[in-house]
């Protein structure tokens, strides 16, 4: 695979409506390495996953294939933001103790990604490539949720078959680590506040690309049926998913 650019145009709404790590993944993550020293968050997009880290790693670079993601990033003191793509990190060889892929992974030509972990990451360091999966809010708004998502599946890259199944049918050879279960990303979110994070989908992209219609609209009205009071929080809940492994 070599780098595919679905979120370039999109920085600022994925920036906006994207739910974040919760902190509670980056200190478990931390703890398997035998060092803190540097953590590589690899496809960072807007930075999320490199402030938790840098939480726990006294630097984290932080790079991304995109441009516009690395000029939507939040500073932050410890992570040093850098464009360069998945296989060609620029880093020098054995100088991390952890390499995240947080939601990227799938976007990867992997044989060349794992290439790239094996020069850069130290003996005994960790690998992750992390995902989330659907949201779910309650049986209500599942129910049309998971129609809009049949939907728009046609219009999602090939690639999006990797997070279906939280990377299981990914390649990936390092000594495996069981993810903690239970994991999760939360988020209170409004009914305008969901349509927004609804939008950032690539596959939402890409069927207004193609059709010229929102694909959000088919379903604007029964989501506000399920949902109720427009302005009352929902929580929603991704489960997080992925794999994890020794170098």
């Amino acid at each position: 695979m070599s780098f595919k650019d679905h979120f370039s145009r999109h920085a600022e709404l994925y920036r906006r409506y994207r739910p974040s790590w919760p902190p509670e993944v980056f200190a478990w993550l931390a703890s398997l390495p035998p060092a803190r020293e540097r953590a590589w968050d690899v496809g960072t997009g807007n930075g999320q996953a490199a402030h938790g880290l840098a939480e726990h790693f006294a630097e984290v670079v932080a790079t991304d294939a995109s441009a516009a993601q690395i000029a939507a990033a939040e500073p932050h003191p410890r992570v040093a933001f850098r464009v360069a793509p998945a296989e060609d990190s620029a880093l020098p060889p054995a100088s991390v103790d952890l390499v995240c892929a947080a939601q990227a992974f799938h976007w990867f030509d992997f044989e060349r990604f794992f290439a790239e972990c094996r020069r850069v990451v130290r003996p005994g360091g960790i690998v992750a490539a992390m995902t989330y999966l659907h949201p779910s809010i309650d049986p209500a708004i599942d129910e049309v949720l998971w129609r809009y998502i049949a939907h728009v599946r046609p219009d999602w890259p090939p690639e999006r078959r990797f997070v279906d199944a939280g990377y299981a049918n990914a390649p990936f050879p390092f000594d495996p680590i069981p993810i903690p279960s239970g994991l999760a990303l939360t988020l209170d979110l409004d009914l305008d506040a969901f349509m927004g994070y609804l939008a950032t989908w690539s596959a939402a992209q890409r069927y207004r690309e193609r059709t010229g219609a929102d694909p959000r609209a088919a379903f604007a009205a029964e989501l506000a049926t399920a949902w109720g009071d427009a302005t009352a929080t929902r929580t929603v809940r991704w489960p997080i998913a992925g794999r994890v492994g020794l170098r």
